[in-house]
């Protein structure tokens, strides 16, 4: 993984495990604090801000050699950037019509799908199944109303998008080295994100006090916990970290409660648990790899 100077962030004097906690309640209190910016911005000019000042910071902090890459790189580049901006673009409309912690929960069921294409491994198969217990859990009732079918198709689309950009990822992470990568990524996903947002806001995108509260996004779901994930991937086994990563459902629903007032029903933090669990399994029982590869988890 790439270095970040001990400089750029007081937060690298933290030790590793406190680092990732932080790291994940700072990304689902950056989801739930732009839940209130969508009612000015709408979820597409929330998703352009956001990713766009996102890009901009993380070019100010790591001055990537952008004019350095070639075609080929750039080719990588791209489709993992159209998958960033599009993933971003179907959560934050997702959750327009759900709670924060079903969201989260219903679009983890991409990147464990993805788990099992690539290993088609007997055991699992049964950690999907279990994911599949908490998403009919799930279905039926969300807060004890019917839940908005339209908002769970957001959610699961979301969660292929997520699925893609893990996969381009890998493969912008052989071909471009260090951050310079994850910063081009980022800037091809506010291209993707900005025409909806400007179509979606207008010029109300441009709004002093939205835009410094969209920095404040960009800040708590991009800048803070790129850093602060950086410091854990050094120091603790890719493992260990994906099961740690697995917490982010419980997080979000979390968040939803105490900065949204999102409450779930008893059947839906089980739902959440046989999530937690099956995505804890995966990792905890996958085949030991040499390095970690770059969080998933950064930009959702």
């Amino acid at each position: 993984m790439p270095r970040v100077t001990r400089a750029a962030s007081p937060a690298l004097n933290l030790p590793p495990v406190p680092a990732l906690l932080l790291s994940m309640m700072s990304i689902q209190g950056g989801a739930a604090f732009a839940k209130t910016l969508f009612p000015a911005l709408g979820p597409a000019g929330t998703t352009a801000l956001r990713v766009s000042l996102a890009a901009g910071l993380l070019l100010a902090l790591l001055r990537p050699k952008l004019r350095a890459l070639t075609a080929a790189q750039w080719r990588a580049v791209v489709p993992y950037g159209l998958a960033l901006g599009l993933m971003n673009l179907t959560f934050y409309a997702s959750l327009t019509r759900l709670p924060l912690g079903l969201a989260v929960t219903l679009e983890f069921v991409g990147p464990l799908v993805l788990s099992l294409a690539l290993s088609r491994r007997a055991l699992d198969f049964v950690w999907v199944a279990l994911a599949g217990v908490g998403i009919a859990l799930i279905m039926p009732r969300a807060g004890g109303e019917a839940l908005d079918l339209g908002g769970a198709g957001l959610a699961l689309l979301a969660g292929g998008l997520w699925a893609l950009y893990i996969l381009a990822g890998g493969a912008v992470g052989r071909r471009v080295p260090g951050t310079t990568g994850v910063v081009a990524g980022m800037l091809v996903a506010a291209l993707v994100t900005l025409p909806f947002g400007l179509l979606h806001a207008g010029a109300t995108l441009f709004s002093p006090a939205l835009l410094l509260s969209a920095l404040g996004v960009a800040v708590l779901s991009s800048a803070l916990p790129y850093t602060l994930e950086m410091v854990a991937l050094k120091a603790i086994p890719a493992r260990v970290f994906g099961v740690m990563m697995s917490l982010e459902p419980a997080l979000a629903a979390l968040s939803g409660l105490l900065f949204l007032h999102e409450r779930l029903s008893g059947a839906q933090w089980l739902a959440m648990a046989c999530v937690i669990a099956a995505s804890a399994g995966i990792h905890l029982t996958a085949p030991r790899v040499a390095e970690p590869s770059t969080p998933a988890e950064l930009i959702t």
